[in-house]
């Protein structure tokens, strides 16, 4: 299992280094169900991992002049308040038991695999669909500021309590709300990723033990990934690698929904 879980890191990397997104998707499951890691505790070394592997992504994208820095300031603040005050306020105040429906107990761990997995399942969608009305013009951009600060409060808080990067929300937001081409939004969303996922973190710190080996070790092979997703993504249709992800993210949200409430 431990092996298949290092499988996992470099998986992970690849995704973000082909498709700018989607592989922190796969951080929480991998640290649950192949490191043994708490929901909780893995909520906190996804956003370490993803944090840490989006921002060495985003070297080769600022090279090749991928990345819109005013997109991404304004984008990213409201984004990175509401993951920390998520990660330092609601998560602590979450019970551990949340609620009881008959015999059944919602603990906090289920409730947060719960949210995990319906997120994957949108996800997943939005990686499956073709998106024939993406933005390519260069042009005047254009700044739609209440929705992009609105979205940026709301991805932040779901990358708070799950841990994901939060991708699926964010380049579609990109190219609606800020007018970016394609590939700035690819590319500026890592940035926005790293540096709400990284703060997020530190929102944490001194309130889980970490298994920083363990912690470590995921975040080296995920960032070998995304190298090797960057060689790979000059010769290899993205498109088609997102839609091959997309359906692989839903078979595993849908494999969590029914772990978690029908097999123990």
């Amino acid at each position: 299992m431990v092996i298949a879980g290092y499988l996992a890191s470099l998986l992970i990397g690849l995704s973000l280094g082909l498709l700018g997104g989607g592989g922190s998707i796969l951080t929480v499951p991998a640290l649950v169900y192949l490191f043994g890691v708490d929901p909780v505790l893995a909520t906190a070394y996804s956003l370490f991992i993803v944090g840490s592997t989006s921002l060495v992504g985003t070297f080769p994208k600022y090279k090749n002049g991928e990345i819109n820095l005013k997109t991404a300031i304004i984008f990213g603040i409201p984004s990175i308040i509401a993951v920390y005050a998520t990660r330092a306020f609601i998560v602590p105040a979450i019970p551990s038991e949340v609620f009881t429906v008959g015999a059944f107990i919602v603990t906090k761990s289920l409730l947060m695999m719960m949210i995990f997995a319906v997120l994957m399942v949108f996800a997943s969608v939005s990686m499956i669909r073709d998106n024939k009305k993406q933005n390519t013009e260069e042009g005047k951009q254009v700044f739609n500021y209440p929705m992009i600060l609105l979205e940026g409060a709301v991805v932040g808080v779901f990358t708070g309590l799950v841990g994901a990067g939060g991708g699926f929300l964010i380049i579609p937001a990109l190219v609606i709300f800020s007018k970016l081409p394609m590939k700035q939004a690819v590319g500026t969303s890592l940035l926005i990723i790293a540096a709400k996922s990284l703060f997020g973190f530190t929102g944490d710190l001194g309130k889980q033990t970490m298994d920083w080996q363990l912690l470590i070790s995921v975040t080296v092979l995920a960032i070998i990934g995304v190298f090797i997703g960057n060689a790979l993504g000059k010769k290899v249709s993205a498109n088609s690698l997102q839609k091959g992800f997309g359906w692989f993210v839903l078979i595993m949200g849908i494999y969590i929904i029914i772990k978690e409430l029908f097999i123990k």
